[in-house]
């Protein structure tokens, strides 16, 4: 997915009633940044002949300049100063950056070389890379449930390596490189907000995007300006086609609870998926529609566990009934 910026951390919710105008907002926008972090290759393959190495540096540079364009309209510079003389935060958020840095590149690099469907698998793993590095770094202990999804997901990524012919890298490397993006994330705490995460994370990789812009310049095969109007304007969205689902994500986690977000968030890999195999016509043999099956039956079981946990969760913290008088 499309390579989200921000995973959903988890919050402790009221017991309350929503206000189911404000779920109706939070359910617009959650659907509103997957469907457009789904729609992501579309724009993407707009942007040809633009290489996605070009791609992605304009994409850094452009996603900067946007958000402290916000920072200055919201007037939130006071609070992004506080992040930056944070020294625990800024070393997080270099770490986020090279991690997020490593899966837009290889996430463009999919969309441009036929490889969407691989970058669809590569999002729907990622929920359960997600849960396997929670076990790892956090000690946390699995269920058996969720267990039984990380079998199946091992299971489908074996099926699609002799699908494949080799190791399906593209769908690993986007599972494993957003998976760590969240845990980072997650330990940058509630302080970091989306734009403000976002604009860190992008100030460290400028130079980056300058050096890449140099030697592109340097072969001779810059494309930004050359092409026609028409994709000079396409590619000068970058930053407003990054920041936007980020901001639309932002407002849907503070209205939704995180089972619902889970939820939507299939959309992204759910709409890869078709455009790949509906309007790129990529192949779907019969062993990439049994490794895909097992990947979507392994969701199936976790989001079904996680709707059961919090079910339990919310009982046990009920108050207990008052007895009649």
């Amino acid at each position: 997915m499309p390579e989200r910026c921000g995973e959903p951390r988890e919050r402790h919710y009221s017991e309350a009633v929503p206000d189911p105008r404000s779920s109706s907002t939070g359910l617009l926008a959650a659907i509103g940044a997957y469907g457009l972090w789904g729609l992501l290759p579309v724009y993407f393959i707009a942007l040809m002949p633009t290489g996605p190495v070009e791609i992605v540096a304009w994409r850094i540079l452009l996603s900067l300049v946007f958000c402290l364009l916000i920072i200055g309209a919201t007037r939130t510079f006071p609070a992004l100063r506080a992040l930056i003389v944070d020294r625990r935060i800024l070393l997080l958020s270099a770490v986020a950056a090279v991690l997020i840095a490593v899966n837009w590149h290889v996430y463009v690099y999919a969309s441009l070389s036929g490889f969407i469907l691989e970058a669809a698998l590569g999002y729907f793993i990622n929920p359960i890379v997600t849960v396997a590095l929670g076990v790892v770094f956090l000690r946390e202990r699995l269920r058996p449930a969720q267990w039984c999804a990380v079998a199946l997901s091992i299971v489908a990524v074996i099926v699609l390596a002799v699908g494949y012919g080799t190791v399906p890298v593209i769908a690993l490397a986007l599972a494993f490189s957003f998976g760590f993006y969240g845990y980072v994330k997650n330990r940058m705490g509630p302080r970091v907000s989306a734009v403000g995460g976002l604009t860190l994370e992008t100030a460290w990789l400028v130079p980056l995007a300058i050096g890449e812009l140099v030697v592109i310049g340097m072969l001779g095969s810059l494309t930004a300006g050359t092409v026609d109007p028409g994709h000079t304007l396409l590619l000068a969205l970058a930053g407003v086609v990054t920041a936007i689902p980020l901001l639309l994500f932002a407002a849907a986690a503070r209205r939704l609870p995180l089972t619902v977000v889970g939820f939507v968030q299939y959309l992204a890999p759910v709409l890869q998926f078709l455009f790949g195999v509906i309007v790129m016509g990529e192949a779907m043999p019969l062993e990439r529609w049994i490794g895909f099956s097992l990947v979507w039956l392994a969701l199936i079981v976790l989001s079904t566990d996680a709707v059961r946990a919090r079910q339990h969760s919310r009982r046990r913290a009920a108050p207990p009934p008052v007895e009649p008088v």
